[in-house]
């Protein structure tokens, strides 16, 4: 659904949205500076700051002190001791294409009141997409360096910054002032960064998703000698804190500190007016893959320091300066095939096979595809070019065809009818019980399709679930191959086969200490939590959450083992499920119709649908009158519908497991159709005698400080994950909910908390820091 635009808001609904918009963008903050995971692209949280700020520019009364407008990164993590910036490291305002960088130069000829002919002097220079950090030099000495954080307190990793060989730790020369803060930004070069990479997997170690969070990864490495291993490099671009003045421009500044011997980027030029500007962009973003290093746009700043200080800064971000940001990268390349992967649950996912093309100084050679429909809008066939379209690190995306009228042009692509297993299994668009179609195609061979079977033990040995040290992707696929792993059940009969233990050793060439530790970690899963052995079930819809929740619900196996048994039985049907989805249809009004049991003649042939409902059903409010005739249409339907609610419906233990808090009807749906099946119950029965024990869950407990409060938590966490905060939570009895609301007991507060922080102050909730928390928890 397209957004309202910003100036058809009403007062409410931009207070809603902007809080809204706030909340999103601090959480995002934290992901990218403080934890270095950033979930979106760089484009798509432009965007969200964009219209954040576009609000606020119409409803200036909705500004906070954590607005959009005034919020820079995010706060230092406890890991490093905070430095105060002795000048604020603010950042840069966007503009998203030629006018708005037009306009950036306009305004500033309007605030120095200049005549409209003499064009302005500017310096343009590569926005290069690494962490930005500040050198404090005393006497030309190194004595401080430090993050950015939230532009008024970073981290000080000064002894990581000492490691980098473009850091000097004294400055050459002379002239430099007393005190001076230099700043600038802390990058990895692209071949460095794939070089890292390839040696990392090669050695079944951390990789990094791109050069930024590999830098910034890097940079915070308690241990500096990690640190020094690290190909990092820094470009010096800014100053903040000076004991005195040592240059008249911003291209002298430039100068001197490559005279002082830190590095500054060779392609920073002083150019005039808008053209100039303009031609450094397009020189840029043409020359972009070939840098060596990532940007993701060109900064302009006014050449002479007078007019700087003049202009000045607006909140957060100065007047003389911007960032043209570049809009997600393309390139056009030739889709040379398409490949179907075999999901867990039998999804056949499209994927298309490239020829290698470099987008933003990365090689792409697959993009997603998404499904079968998706590929007939576009009309992709192979064989054509394609514009891919890259998004910061989201996966590469096929935007469209280029040559789609050439003569010759290949037959439209088939989406397979049947699996890409050797059984050949036929595949299903799966229909909801409301009658949606799904999108997805799914093959309906569950375990007996290889591809599936794979899979369901990736899954089943992955770290949220047995987490079996030493059995990984490359050792499932192999030991599959050759007939060893068909089961989860196998894997520990695997430990105690002295035959296939010793082909290990002898015809794959594992050396005794790995068959060893192969042996030692699966042994060490024989005992395994109630929650992670049914997260390791691998059943559709029952997530690792619900596992936890599953789990402390029924505490043992037997007990919860024997409720999805029962619930098998009483699976409800299609049309109990399309009349308990049915608009204003509630379990109350289902029970009316289950209970009246209508006669099978019509009492009231002359009477209107809704009329009959009424007088068949007294005290059905409309809404409900109205749902159940779109459902029945007339009497025989009518009855048709009451039969349903009366024989058709869930058994009790099938209810009883949907209202699990946090379960739900489709959870407790999947598990009634999963213990339905004769192979998956003796699936389960054989990992059961595999294993030594399933230990029953922790009852969460009543008598703590915490016990029957409702806790939300907001921010970016230090001291723990958001995962680990909301199990010790539930453990101790608390409630841990996603909103704050005047129910709420404790709000614990990290850096960046927005919006939900606002609301536990509007209705006197008690906020908390993390170690007040932990303090009142016991630790």
């Amino acid at each position: 659904m397209p957004l309202t635009s910003v100036a058809d808001l009403s007062p409410t609904e931009a207070e809603a949205e902007f809080a809204r918009l706030n909340a999103e963008l601090a959480r995002h903050d934290a992901l990218y500076h403080a934890q270095d995971a950033p979930e979106i692209s760089d484009a798509d949280y432009d965007a969200l700051k964009r219209r954040a700020l576009d609000i606020e520019a119409r409803f200036p009364e909705l500004t906070t002190t954590d607005s959009a407008s005034q919020v820079v990164g995010a706060a230092a993590s406890a890991q490093f001791a905070p430095v105060r910036h002795g000048v604020p490291m603010l950042s840069l305002d966007n503009a998203f294409d030629d006018g708005e960088a037009a306009d950036f130069v306009a305004r500033i000829g309007r605030f120095l009141k200049l005549p409209g002919q003499d064009p302005i002097a500017f310096v343009a220079e590569p926005k290069i997409d690494g962490l930005s950090a500040s050198l404090r030099y005393e006497n030309g000495r190194l004595v401080r360096g430090a993050t950015r954080g939230d532009g008024r307190t970073g981290e000080d990793v000064t002894a990581n910054l000492r490691t980098l060989d473009d850091i000097p730790e004294e400055l050459a020369g002379s002239g430099w002032p007393a005190v001076i803060e230099i700043r600038g930004e802390v990058y990895a070069p692209n071949d460095a960064f794939d070089a890292f990479n390839a040696a990392a997997e090669a050695a079944g170690q951390r990789t990094y998703a791109n050069p930024r969070n590999f830098a910034a990864g890097s940079l915070r490495q308690k241990d500096p000698a990690i640190t020094a291993t690290r190909p990092l490099r820094f470009f010096a671009y800014a100053w903040g804190e000076v004991s005195e003045p040592f240059a008249q421009t911003q291209g002298e500044a430039l100068e001197a500190f490559r005279r002082w011997g830190l590095s500054v980027n060779d392609r920073s030029v002083r150019v005039e007016g808008v053209g100039g500007l303009l031609d450094v962009y397009r020189g840029l973003e043409a020359d972009r893959a070939r840098l060596g290093y990532d940007i993701d746009g060109v900064v302009y700043k006014v050449d002479r320091l007078d007019w700087q200080a003049r202009l000045g800064f607006v909140a957060r971000t100065p007047r003389w300066a911007i960032a043209h940001k570049f809009p997600a990268q393309q390139a056009s390349t030739v889709l040379e095939g398409i490949d179907i992967q075999v999901g867990r649950t039998g999804s056949h996912t499209p994927v298309a096979r490239l020829h290698p093309v470099t987008v933003g100084g990365v090689v792409v050679r697959n993009a997603t595809l998404h499904n079968a429909d998706e590929i007939a809008r576009k009309d992709v066939r192979i064989g054509d070019t394609v514009i891919l379209q890259r998004a910061g690190d989201v996966i590469p995306q096929i935007l469209g065809v280029v040559d789609a009228d050439r003569p010759g042009r290949g037959a439209p692509y088939a989406f397979p009818s049947h699996c890409e297993c050797p059984l050949k299994t036929p595949l299903e668009k799966e229909t909801t019980a409301s009658g949606v179609e799904s999108v997805v195609r799914r093959c309906t061979g569950e375990l007996a399709c290889p591809f599936q079977r794979i899979e369901h033990l990736k899954h089943f040995v992955s770290r949220r679930a047995f987490d079996i040290e030493g059995l990984g992707e490359k050792q499932i696929i192999a030991f599959h191959e050759r007939g060893w792993l068909a089961e989860p059940a196998d894997i520990f009969r695997l430990a105690r086969d002295k035959d296939r233990l010793d082909a290990l050793r002898t015809e794959e060439g594992y050396g005794e200490t790995s068959v060893a530790n192969l042996v030692a970690g699966i042994d060490a899963r024989r005992t395994i939590a109630l929650d992670r052995f049914i997260y390791g079930l691998g059943v559709r819809d029952i997530g690792e959450q619900t596992s936890i929740v599953l789990a402390r619900a029924f505490e043992t196996w037997p007990a919860f083992q024997a409720a999805c048994i029962a619930a098998s039985e009483g699976i409800a049907s299609d049309a109990w499920v399309r009349l308990s989805e049915a608009h204003a249809v509630s379990a109350r009004v289902i029970a009316a119709l289950a209970a009246a049991e209508p006669a099978s003649e019509d009492p009231w042939p002359e009477a209107p649908l809704d009329q009959k409902i009424a007088l068949a059903f007294p005290g059905l409010a409309s809404p409900a009158r109205r749902g159940l005739a779109t459902l029945a249409q007339d009497w025989t339907g009518l009855v048709e519908l009451a039969r349903v609610a009366r024989l058709e419906g869930p058994s009790e233990t099938l209810g009883q497991i949907a209202g699990v808090s946090g379960v739900g009807p489709v959870a407790a749906r999947a598990l009634a159709v999963f213990f339905r099946e004769p192979h998956n119950r003796a699936r389960v029965e054989a990992l059961v005698a595999e294993l030594d024990r399933i230990e029953d869950a922790e009852r969460p407990k009543s008598d703590t400080a915490v016990a029957g409060k409702t806790v939300v938590f907001t921010g970016a966490l230090e001291r723990f994950t958001r995962d680990e905060a909301k199990a010790r939570a539930e453990s101790l009895g608390a409630k841990v909910s996603g909103s704050v609301s005047k129910k709420t007991d404790y709000l614990v507060a990290g850096p960046g908390a927005g919006s939900k922080l606002a609301d536990a102050q509007k209705h006197g909730v008690q906020v908390l820091t993390e170690d007040e928390w932990l303090a009142l928890i016991g630790g």
